[in-house]
C-alpha cells in the first residue's frame, strides 16, 4: 500500500542547505500499522509530509496505492488522509465542526453530507451535540477526535498520523490511541504513525523503522521493541531513554552520527 524508496529531502540551497531525509526506504502492506520513531529532528515528520503530498520537492519514490505523492492526482485525497500533531492548530477557529467535516465532501462532490457527518461523529465518540460547536468550545481530546473524523470523511484507505497524541494529556492519549485501533480494525485502514514515544509505537504498530539524522538505522517487528531486543546501539539507547530520566543513564548517552 505504501512504498518509499531512496527518499531524499533537502531544505535550502548551497551552504545553508539541510538534508532532512537521507535515502529512506520502507514498505507498508495493506491493513498494516507501521511506525516511524526517532528523536526530534530525525526526519520522521518530513517523510510523512512527503507521503501526504504536502512537500512535492523530493527525490526518490514515495507512492501510496501506486500513486506518486505530490503528483496532483485528483483521486489521491480519497486514498490517503493525514491527522496532524496539534489539534489546536489543525481546525479553523471560525468553522464549526459541521463545516469542518462537510467541506471535504463539498470539494469532492460527494452527497448525503448530513448522514455522513452524523456517522463520522458517532464513530469517533462525539454525539450530535458537538456538531455545531466551534473549536474553542472543545477540549484538546475532542478536537483531535474531530480531526480524525474529518480525515475519515472521504473514506480513505490510508491514515498518516503525525504524533497524534503528543499534545494531549496522558489519560486522553490512551483514549485516542484506542479509538485509532478500533477504526483501523473496522475500516481495514493502513496506518503510518510517526512518534518519538516508543510505548505508543509498541502499542499501535506491527512493525517500525528507527530514524536518526534523516536516515533509517533499523527496521524491526514491534515485538522486538517490546522485548527490548533491538540490534542497533542507537535504538537501544532510545529505548533506555524512553524509560524516564536517570542521572547515570543520561551521563552515558552518546551522539550517533
Amino acid at each position: 500500500m505504501i512504498r518509499v524508496a531512496g527518499l531524499d529531502v533537502t531544505f535550502g540551497e548551497g551552504t545553508a542547505s539541510v538534508r532532512a531525509v537521507r535515502d529512506v526506504s520502507f514498505t507498508v502492506a495493506e491493513g498494516e500499522s507501521f511506525g516511524l520513531v526517532g528523536e526530534s529532528g530525525s526526519g520522521k515528520s518530513t517523510a510523512l509530509r512527503v507521503l501526504a503530498g504536502l512537500n512535492p520537492r523530493y527525490r526518490g519514490a514515495a507512492e501510496i496505492a501506486g500513486i506518486a505523492a505530490g503528483s496532483g492526482n485528483r483521486g489521491f485525497p480519497r486514498i490517503v488522509q493525514m491527522v496532524f500533531q496539534d489539534p489546536y492548530g489543525s481546525l479553523h477557529p471560525r468553522h464549526t465542526v459541521d463545516r469542518a467535516l462537510s467541506e471535504p465532501l463539498e470539494i469532492h462532490g460527494l452527497g448525503d453530507a448530513n448522514a455522513r457527518v452524523a456517522r463520522a461523529l458517532e464513530e469517533v465518540g462525539l454525539g450530535p451535540a458537538f456538531r455545531f460547536r466551534y473549536p474553542n468550545q472543545l477540549s484538546g481530546g475532542q478536537r483531535q477526535r474531530v480531526a480524525i473524523a474529518r480525515a475519515l470523511m472521504l473514506e480513505p484507505r490510508v491514515l498518516l498520523l503525525d504524533e497524534p497524541t503528543s499534545a494531549l494529556d496522558v489519560s486522553v492519549q490512551a483514549e485516542i490511541l484506542n479509538l485509532l485501533k478500533r477504526l483501523r480494525a473496522r475500516h481495514n485502514l493502513t496506518l503510518l504513525l510517526v512518534s518519538h514515544n516508543l510505548a505508543v509505537i509498541a502499542h499501535m504498530c506491527d512493525r517500525l523503522a528507527v530514524m536518526n539524522r534523516g536516515a533509517i538505522v533499523e527496521e524491526m517487528a514491534a515485538d522486538a521493541l517490546a522485548h527490548a531486543t533491538p540490534r542497533e546501539a542507537y535504538t537501544r539507547q532510545l529505548l533506555l531513554a524512553s524509560r524516564g530520566y536517570d542521572r547515570e543513564v543520561a551521563a552515558r548517552l552518546v551522539t550517533y552520527d
